[in-house]
């Protein structure tokens, strides 16, 4: 393979786990912020 390719490949494949571990952080922030209200949530919706 052309290792260009393979260099351009793997900038995007970091560049893609960044943005994923970034977003994955943001979610587990708003999970701790309102944990109370979600739990609430989440036992309506399983009782329903």
């Amino acid at each position: 393979m052309n290792p260009e390719i393979e260099y351009e490949l793997m900038k995007s494949q970091a560049k893609e786990l960044r943005e994923a571990a970034a977003r994955h952080r943001r979610v587990r922030e708003a999970e701790r912020a309102n944990k109370s209200e979600r739990r609430s949530v989440f036992g309506k919706r399983r009782s329903s």
